[in-house]
């Protein structure tokens, strides 16, 4: 039964050649809870949401040997949400995501999230397509709650990235997670503990375009080491516009003794369009996890601080966050799990909030919330 499942599917989306490979897998999570999100003098909503503790995916890969220790594979990875069946947006130039709010309703399931033809081999890896920036495995990979739910740090340390782009609110980040239209290079195994990933997008612009002809285009890099109990990276990566280029560099780190690590960040964003106001924001992340058999104990504290490049829109203040939260693996592909976050403006902003959140309407309000849910992988 699952054979034939997986050929059919394979069959649909992925017609000729690929069925000739040996070496394909249909995967995927189902990740849906009860969640509420309510800001100080903006009311509460409260529902069901999807990507609360892993994001909601499904995909099919695959991987040929070509022999002398060459390979070739591809990936195809389309994110959903679980409470409304519809997909999520993706960008077809980087500089704009496609539909959202409520005409999100059209959205069909695109594979959004990755979409790659690779070339494998001692060399590394040699990779076109859609593609996780470089920058973006630092935000994910050195937070205890990842880059989803209540916990989410990029709710905060991506804010600026992209966000004044047109058609495109701040937290947007066309280019925070992914670009389009990349190509990227991934260093081999079996260096020592040293990695690293370098990408270049374009942005597709027509050359007569004249200011513009570059917008879009993005560039980023990152190199990291990891031995024994330690593991640091540190990334850059800059999308240009003729408005006001748009970038993010940081730093982090974690350290695993026994069932506990603890992780920490270093993030600094720009966003030159100055009609945007032109923002920089330093954001400093310190979590843990706590592993005690099948139960996991998260928590993390993230502190912004957003000032204005160009002194026209008024002060900037920022934010602390706080959020603790924990999951019960009830078996090797499913969680229970339940979090709860708070987010505190400083001074007179009201910019931050709780993931996708209802924000604060009062001059340095607090946002909170809670997710409660369950996350199936597969």
């Amino acid at each position: 039964m699952k054979k034939s499942l997986l050929a059919v599917a394979i069959a649909a989306l992925v017609p000729g050649a690929v069925m000739a490979q040996t070496n394909v897998t249909l995967f995927g999570v189902a990740d849906v809870g009860l969640t509420q999100r309510k800001g100080d003098g903006n009311g509460s909503v409260t529902g069901l949401g999807s990507s609360l503790f892993s994001s909601s995916r499904f995909g099919v890969r695959g991987v040929e040997d070509l022999g002398g220790g060459l390979r070739a594979g591809f990936w195809l990875e389309a994110g959903y949400n679980m409470d409304t069946a519809f997909g999520q947006t993706s960008s077809t130039n980087n500089q704009a995501n496609g539909a959202s709010g409520a005409a999100a309703a059209v959205n069909g399931l695109t594979f959004n999230r990755r979409a790659t033809a690779s070339l494998m081999g001692g060399f590394g890896e040699v990779r076109m397509g859609r593609d996780y920036v470089p920058v973006f495995w630092n935000h994910t990979l050195f937070d205890p709650f990842g880059t989803v739910g209540i916990g989410a740090a990029t709710a905060s340390t991506a804010r600026l990235l992209d966000g004044a782009v047109a058609n495109n609110a701040a937290g947007t980040a066309v280019t925070g997670v992914r670009a389009s239209n990349s190509i990227g290079y991934l260093l081999p195994g079996g260096l020592g503990g040293l990695y690293g990933q370098a990408m270049y997008a374009f942005g597709e612009n027509p050359s007569n375009a004249g200011a513009t002809k570059n917008d879009g285009k993005y560039m980023g890099v990152r190199l990291g080491f990891a031995q024994g109990p330690f593991d640091v990276a540190a990334g850059y990566g800059k999308v240009d516009f003729a408005a006001g280029d748009v970038t993010n560099t940081n730093i982090a780190g974690a350290y695993t003794f026994g069932p506990a690590k603890i992780m920490a960040q270093l993030n600094n964003q720009e966003n030159k369009q100055v009609t945007q106001g032109g923002q920089k924001q330093r954001d400093i992340l310190i979590g843990a996890t706590y592993a005690m058999g099948a139960t996991t104990l998260r928590a993390s504290l993230i502190d912004s601080k957003v000032s204005d490049l160009v002194g026209t829109t008024g002060a900037r203040e920022g934010a602390r966050r706080y959020t603790i939260g924990v999951s019960q693996a009830l078996s090797k592909r499913t969680n229970l799990f339940a979090a709860y976050g708070v987010t505190d403006n400083k001074g007179s902003d009201t910019a931050f909030s709780n993931g996708r959140a209802v924000g604060a309407t009062n001059l340095g309000g607090k946002t909170s919330g809670f997710d409660l849910g369950v996350a199936h992988s597969f």
